[in-house]
């Protein structure tokens, strides 16, 4: 996604800085008469160039900068339909349509594909709203003797749920957490980690993490996993190409490696933010290779009133 936005940008000020500054050369090169009013162009060229600006801005963070990609979007679908509407109308020369081609089509599929991408990613953070759901899920009980809901009503629970533990993402979010433990727990933030396995294997696999010491629950039938609306990935979220990458990455470059399937193999992961019984937000992973920023997600914008 952002590749794609960052070439958008580069090619909007390239060629809106191209009609600004030579705004007769552009037509030349199309084989068309010189316009009569060639600061129009550079007008036009101006703007292009601001769309290039925005498509910048939104390449740092494509699902949150959305509206951007969906102007940008519209822009080149009435960009076309105005240009067949005009050369129809013998207003334009239909030697001019290369510039559709470059200008437009080529950055529906990219644009459409971001903006589908920000759209499941929407779906995965929303607060989950069945409450009767949440109330059986929160009244697990955690090996300190409290349900999940009577910890969070002390301060925030950070509640993840793992991929099987042959998984090359579960091994490496069991680093990542054991990483960012400490920045976690010093924001008043409570770890629960949620596995599939049974708890004396869970808790041989958590301690090469360092992490056996954390309240963790064992979900072999993973119920709670569907109670918190983790659904069973399709091959697309398991085995597309971004997963192939991202576990190369993970398993060979970052060490991580393969294991023995133990759990349900299709079963996603998710992070979820508890306080006062209460899910403040949540992340269900869209893919298998999704890393989320726990520091990042637990710690973003919470109410005062919560530390």
């Amino acid at each position: 996604m952002k590749i794609a936005l960052l070439a958008a940008a580069a090619y909007n000020l390239l060629w809106g800085s191209w009609v600004v500054l030579f705004p007769t050369s552009a037509f030349s090169l199309a084989h068309m008469p010189v316009p009569l009013y060639p600061e129009l162009w550079q007008c036009i060229g101006m703007i292009v160039g601001v769309y290039g600006v925005g498509y910048a801005i939104a390449a740092f963070d494509p699902a949150r900068h959305w509206p951007i990609v969906l102007v940008g979007l519209l822009g080149k679908i009435f960009g076309p339909i105005g240009f067949l509407n005009a050369a129809m109308q013998g207003r334009f020369p239909w030697v001019a349509g290369w510039t559709i081609v470059t200008n437009d089509l080529i950055w529906w599929i990219p644009f459409a594909l971001i903006l589908r991408s920000a759209w499941e990613e929407y779906l995965g953070t929303r607060r989950w709203a069945n409450p009767e759901v949440l109330a059986f899920a929160l009244r697990h009980r955690l090996g300190t003797g409290l349900t999940i809901d009577q910890l969070s009503q002390k301060s925030p629970v950070l509640l993840v749920f793992l991929r099987h533990a042959g998984c090359t993402f579960c091994r490496e979010a069991l680093a990542d957490l054991a990483k960012q433990r400490d920045r976690l727990e010093s924001a008043g933030i409570n770890l629960v980690l949620v596995h599939m396995n049974e708890p004396e294997f869970g808790r041989q696999f958590l301690s090469g993490y360092g992490l056996d010491d954390l309240p963790a629950i064992s979900d072999p039938n993973r119920t709670l996993y569907r109670a918190f609306g983790l659904r069973r990935g399709d091959m697309r979220m398991l085995f597309g190409p971004k997963v192939w990458w991202r576990g190369f990455q993970a398993g060979i470059l970052g060490g991580h490696g393969v294991g023995r399937l133990k759990g349900d193999g299709f079963q996603m992961p998710g992070v979820f933010l508890i306080f006062h019984g209460q899910i403040l937000r949540s992340w269900r992973h869209q893919s298998a290779a999704d890393r989320p920023d726990y520091v990042k997600f637990a710690t973003a914008n919470l109410p005062e009133a919560v530390f």
